[in-house]
């Protein structure tokens, strides 16, 4: 009897501890960066390689930082509500193409729009690094300071940008 309650004990340690994990929502893992300066970086813009794009050059305005990539289906998912956000003028959409190859990102955006101001190129995904991304999509909104206020993770719906993303950005606008 005793030899059939330690692997009995095991068992059920690990079915509580599989509980817990299928429980979690990986859109809510809290960022260390919330409240702090967004990473410092400077890279070359997507469709002008020879520009550069720097978010201290944003200071002054609430913006939305977006990382995406070709490659990605949930991109192609929260594509339309970004093309839908950026016609209405609301928030300015910087992005972040990550690990991606320069003419597959420029052939994406040609084929379904493009919602971005400008689309920073990190074909290394340093900068993605730096900002602790989990997976693409993810979309940071950023306050006039270059602070990061808010992080999501996965596709943004429009129901996620109606609740959790535009009151936030109007706040920060008062």
């Amino acid at each position: 009897m005793g030899r059939f309650l330690v692997p009995l004990g095991v068992f059920g340690l690990l079915a509580v501890f599989l509980f817990i994990g299928l429980s979690l929502k990986p859109s809510e893992i809290p960022s260390p960066l919330l409240d702090k300066a967004a990473p410092v970086f400077s890279l070359p813009q997507l469709h002008e390689p020879d520009k550069t794009f720097a978010p201290a050059e944003l200071r002054g305005q609430v913006w939305l930082f977006n990382v995406w990539a070709s490659w990605c289906v949930s991109c192609r998912q929260e594509h339309p509500v970004l093309m839908q956000l950026a016609r209405t003028g609301e928030v300015p959409i910087y992005g972040l193409n990550y690990k991606d190859a320069r003419e597959d990102g420029l052939r994406w955006l040609q084929q379904f729009g493009n919602p971005y101001v400008a689309s920073a190129y990190d074909n290394a995904g340093q900068v993605g690094i730096d900002y602790g991304v989990y997976g693409v999509p993810e979309t940071y909104v950023i306050d006039r300071e270059g602070v990061i206020r808010h992080k999501h993770i996965g596709p943004i719906s429009p129901d996620v940008l109606t609740n959790e993303i535009l009151p936030i950005v109007r706040k920060l606008k008062g």
